[in-house]
């Protein structure tokens, strides 16, 4: 199903997104804001801030950058939108877990169908819990794709006590700490054909495998954290916002000759 959302329908296109997450329970108004114009200098897709309303209002009153709200109340999501948000999602589930909270598949189902009862022509995210099994993953990805969901994120275990010093990040640990969301990504991409945001440990090193698996864009937060200022959350959006653009290059550059040498061994042989 097409997003309503333009800029961001273009973005997937070219698998370009990179959502800047807030956090669902971060109402710190300064910090949203340096997030907002660090994303925009860096050219990333949107922000995803807790579904408050008069958060919503008073970012919408200031820039036209894209806004998504997260929440598992859609009466929340209701008044967001009312507000002007742009998308709404089913997730960031992460607090939750931390309580002891866990959703299952009929759950999500079920906040699904209510949101949509609620809010008409928005687009909708829903968010799939790690802790469900990959065929529970992929079972609930269709049905999602069949109830009308606009796009789905990936999630993985937590990382936040895994990311100390982003400098010190090395190759290996980077896809170790973004595993079990790209492991997702690439079974659901598999099977439904909705865009996928890939979330969770996710950096500079791993946005790149994470398009390779299957997904249209990167969720980026934890990572995020260590930063103060707006120059500093920049430069590191910035790093990812370019490994994605040297990568659609790549493509578009060498794919066709890979494709061409494999037909021609192929009638060779």
């Amino acid at each position: 199903m097409a997003l309503f959302h333009t800029t961001l329908r273009e973005k997937i296109l070219y698998k370009q997104v990179i959502k800047v997450i807030a956090g669902l329970y971060n109402f710190d108004l300064n910090h949203i804001i340096r997030l907002i114009k660090a994303a925009e200098l860096a050219g990333a897709s949107y922000i995803d801030i807790a579904a408050s309303p008069e958060i919503v209002t008073i970012i919408r009153s200031i820039t036209n950058f894209p806004i998504c709200v997260s929440s598992i109340d859609p009466i929340a999501l209701y008044e967001c939108k009312i507000a002007g948000a742009d998308i709404l999602e089913i997730g960031n589930f992460d607090i939750f877990y931390k309580k002891g909270i866990f959703f299952s598949k009929s759950q999500i189902k079920n906040l699904v169908k209510e949101t949509q009862r609620l809010v008409k022509e928005n687009d909708l995210c829903v968010t799939i819990p790690h802790i469900l099994s990959l065929n529970n993953q992929i079972d609930l990805s269709i049905s999602l794709q069949d109830l009308g969901v606009h796009m789905l994120q990936t999630e993985g275990i937590s990382t936040k006590n895994y990311i100390n010093q982003v400098t010190k990040l090395s190759i290996i640990s980077s896809i170790y700490k973004a595993s079990a969301s790209l492991s997702s990504t690439y079974a659901i991409a598999k099977s439904v054909s909705l865009p996928i945001i890939s979330s969770s440990g996710m950096s500079a090193l791993s946005a790149p495998f994470a398009i390779y698996y299957g997904a249209s864009g990167i969720g980026i937060c934890s990572a995020l954290n260590s930063f103060k200022t707006v120059s500093e959350i920049y430069i590191y959006l910035n790093e990812i916002v370019s490994s994605l653009f040297f990568l659609q290059n790549y493509c578009n550059k060498y794919e066709p000759l890979i494709i061409n040498s494999i037909k021609l061994s192929q009638i060779r042989a």
